[in-house]
């Protein structure tokens, strides 16, 4: 790999992991309810739906680009329409994603539906779909292999994906004595949703 290339896209694959969204939301709110150890499960989940979504993106790309650019574009707008209905919830603290300082029912869900819901979270996810096909195909380069390049972008994004989780997850412990207010809730909720809402206004303009 060309390390001019990797200079751009480390800290771009940061930046959009570190960015408020489900699987970062849902690592949070697992930190907080279960504990970190327990998150790594879900965490699991995300990364290897993460790897799926890159894999497909850069597969099917080439072909949806050249034959129907348009559906590209309105699949980005799409995405942007959505992340910023969750960013809207969020901050009007509503929806499934937005945080609530109501911690007495405890999740006691498998590590197999942890794992489940951290896949199924990642490959629904519209916002990675739109940033995958949006980024990795400008790094790779066709005269190299494609596989050998892929296959380094996309352990890339999941140590990235891995680092940025875990630090919602172990910040949600702390976050817990701080969200105990439902006045501190609701800051967080649009300070998320407010996040959530620029992600998709450099979605849609990008």
């Amino acid at each position: 790999m060309d390390f001019t290339i990797l200079a751009i896209f480390i800290p771009t694959v940061f930046f959009i992991s570190i960015t408020p969204g489900m699987c970062m939301t849902l690592a949070l709110t697992l930190g907080m309810s279960i504990g970190v150890r327990r998150t790594m499960w879900m965490m699991m989940g995300e990364l290897i739906g993460v790897a799926a979504v890159a894999v497909a993106a850069v597969l099917g790309v080439a072909a949806l680009m050249l034959k129907l650019p348009e559906v590209f574009s309105i699949f980005k707008i799409v995405g942007a329409l959505y992340l910023a209905y969750l960013g809207i919830q969020m901050w009007l603290s509503k929806g499934k994603m937005a945080i609530t300082h109501n911690r007495e029912a405890t999740p006691t869900v498998s590590r197999k539906g942890l794992f489940m819901q951290g896949l199924v979270t990642a490959i629904a996810n519209p916002k990675g779909w739109a940033f995958m096909i949006s980024l990795l195909p400008p790094f790779i380069n066709p005269e190299n292999s494609v596989a050998v390049q892929l296959s380094f972008l996309v352990g890339v994004i999941m140590v990235s994906e891995f680092i940025c989780m875990m630090l919602y997850a172990t910040g949600g412990k702390s976050l817990g004595l701080l969200l105990a207010k439902a006045e501190n809730v609701r800051v967080m909720n649009r300070i998320s949703g407010t996040l959530m809402m620029g992600v998709a206004l450099w979605l849609a303009l990008s």
